[in-house]
């Protein structure tokens, strides 16, 4: 795009939405010019909904998941069974197995699944966290709900290694999800039978 022809403020919204993950250039400048197109009040509500993402979101102390209160109300529900965690890669997976409403264990976010070729390490997720929680001695069961990927399978390896060890039962789900797919992708009754045909390893 040649930018001289253009306000800086709107080459900056151009170049602040290409940086979106599945958004380029093009969709970029088509995305920045409908918002100019009359549409003054939905670019306000855009910008105050960024601004509230800001300012009210964080992640719960407990399972990391993305919050507005700490600990956040799945951690803090006396409903949930808090002796089962299921351990997923991404804030948007926790929501589809919630879709479900067959799961009613307390969850953990890595945000991310082991990739060395992508230089994503251990220390770089939720895992030194997940392992303490585990060695204060109120889990009984682990949930591998990662993402049935080469990623997602070399986490849930990784993660059995290090917390066999701790004395916990280690499921896996089912194998009802297709390889290479993701848990958000997945509607409901494939991910409740992919919960109930859980695997011990």
């Amino acid at each position: 795009m040649y930018t001289a022809a253009l306000p800086a403020s709107v080459v900056e919204l151009t170049e602040t939405l290409s940086a979106l993950p599945g958004i380029g250039p093009k969709t970029a400048s088509r995305l920045a010019f409908f918002l100019l197109r009359g549409k003054s009040e939905l670019a306000l509500r855009l910008a105050e909904a960024l601004k509230g993402l800001v300012e009210r979101t964080r992640f719960c102390s407990i399972c990391y998941n993305v919050t507005e209160a700490d600990p956040c109300p799945i951690c803090t529900n006396p409903a949930r069974n808090q002796r089962m965690v299921c351990v997923v890669e991404e804030p948007l997976d926790l929501l589809a197995l919630e879709r479900t409403d067959q799961y009613h264990g307390v969850y953990h976010v890595l945000h991310g699944a082991l990739s060395p070729m992508e230089g994503v390490f251990a220390e770089d997720l939720r895992i030194n966290e997940l392992e303490a929680r585990i060695r204060r001695g109120d889990v009984e069961e682990v949930i591998l709900a990662t993402n049935p990927t080469s990623e997602g399978d070399y986490t849930a390896a990784y993660l059995l290694q290090r917390l066999k060890p701790l004395g916990v039962r280690i499921t896996r789900l089912g194998r009802g999800l297709p390889m290479g797919g993701d848990l958000e992708y997945a509607d409901a009754v494939t991910l409740m039978r992919a919960l109930e045909s859980r695997q011990e390893l």
